[in-house]
């Protein structure tokens, strides 16, 4: 079995592995800096499972920035029929890519 756990950061929860890379609300640091992501809600190791109330006491995930950047954008249109009422809106979210370094308990 594979070591996993599930990450709480930016309001989102993340299942993810060791060597894994997924994208998160942006984060300060540079390319390369480690980031220590301390809300760590589950935990599971060759089968034995560690649930957290809310979090795992004293577990944490090592990960490792890989980018800094910007999402797809995203058009935001108001619009009211008969009042001549239009607004347009664009929208890009700030993200940073991190990749999973250790998973410790």
């Amino acid at each position: 079995m594979s070591e996993y756990a599930i990450v709480k950061t930016g309001g989102k929860q993340y299942r993810v592995e060791t060597g894994d890379t997924f994208r998160v609300e942006s984060i300060p640091g540079d390319i390369g800096d480690t980031v220590e992501l301390t809300d760590v809600l589950m935990v599971s190791q060759d089968g034995d499972v560690k649930l957290g109330s809310p979090n795992v006491e004293g577990a944490k995930v090592i990960t490792e920035i890989e980018a800094n950047g910007k999402g797809k954008k995203i058009i935001v249109f108001k619009y009211k029929s008969k009042t001549r009422y239009r607004r347009k809106n664009g929208h890009r979210q700030h993200y940073t890519e991190l990749r999973v370094t250790s998973i410790s308990i």
